[in-house]
């Protein structure tokens, strides 16, 4: 995987309204693939970046699907372990007046059986990045596991960490374990995301300073503030950049569109600005869509 971003964690089968409807009413569903990480992964290839997806799927249609799909934009799969004791995870997605529900289906998919093991198909010979969330940790002991593990292999490659909070309230035990876990890795990671939302929902921050005081990160932190704007420290350096105006559709997905769109600056050497600019077009996308991914080959005109 030299040279490429990688990124590991769970991805699924996504079952959405095709007309708009919430789920009880709709009589045509849409299936399309969906995993924060894999999503990070498909945006970086689009933009010209080499990355790479590692994670475990179920041996059955939905898993072969989501690799194929996956593989198509240009990702290396090759780190992907097809599973034929445990299926493939799914989510619901469904649409309503007061926004969109989600509903996962994921306890025991092959992902969460991901653990230590896991760690050989990792390879960071040469890699630019490691991309990790949140949402690995809250699948399992094992899963947590495997990501301290990777951070540890990571910091003696000499291979930068992201890691993007990601809090996902239903897949932890409690607040307080979520809060303490996410805590401790964001504070190992070289490059750190975190909405600001999710920073008063775990530590009772409530700006993007407070946040920055509380993590006091090894490395550079983003906090995106939703229609707001999105903040970078990196040492001293305080940057903003607010977010232009878009009319929001769904906000599914417009976290890792934002994480994705920073990472392709940050791998070019672009400016701050520059990166946290790049985020919010690339969110902006996804906010215009009903979909977690939408394809970035080119951002012109959007």
């Amino acid at each position: 995987m030299t040279g490429a971003t990688v990124c590991l964690g769970e991805t699924m089968a996504q079952v959405t309204p095709a007309d708009g409807e919430g789920l009880e009413h709709s009589r045509e569903l849409r299936l399309a693939v969906a995993g924060a990480e894999s999503t990070v992964a498909q945006y970086l290839a689009d933009l010209g970046h080499r990355s790479a997806w590692v994670s475990r799927v179920g041996d059955d249609p939905l898993g072969r699907r989501i690799v194929a799909a996956v593989g198509d934009r240009g990702v290396d799969v090759g780190g992907v372990r097809f599973d034929p004791e445990a299926p493939t995870g799914v989510y619901f997605k469904d649409p309503g007046p007061d926004g969109t529900r989600v509903h996962y289906y994921r306890r025991g998919s092959a992902a969460a059986r991901m653990g230590p093991a896991d760690a050989e198909r990792v390879d960071l010979a040469g890699a630019r990045l490691l991309h990790l969330t949140g949402i690995t940790p809250a699948l399992s002991a094992e899963c947590a596991e495997l990501v301290e593990l990777l951070m540890e292999r990571a910091a003696r490659a000499g291979v930068p960490v992201s890691f993007d909070v990601n809090h996902r309230p239903a897949l932890w035990s409690s607040l307080d374990e979520a809060a303490v876990a996410l805590r401790d890795l964001a504070r190992r990671a070289d490059l750190v995301f975190v909405g600001r939302d999710e920073g008063e929902r775990l530590w009772g921050t409530t700006t993007a300073e407070e946040i920055h005081a509380h993590l006091a990160p090894r490395g550079t932190l983003v906090v995106k503030d939703a229609e707001i704007g999105a903040t970078e420290f990196s040492g001293p350096v305080r940057e903003f950049v607010p977010a232009p105006a878009v009319e929001v559709i769904e906000a599914v997905g417009a976290g890792d569109a934002f994480a994705a769109g920073y990472l392709s600056g940050f791998l070019r050497g672009s400016g701050s600005a520059d990166r946290l600019a790049l985020g919010h077009r690339l969110a902006g996308r996804t906010l215009r869509s009903i979909e977690d991914y939408v394809p970035a080959d080119t951002l012109e005109g959007n």
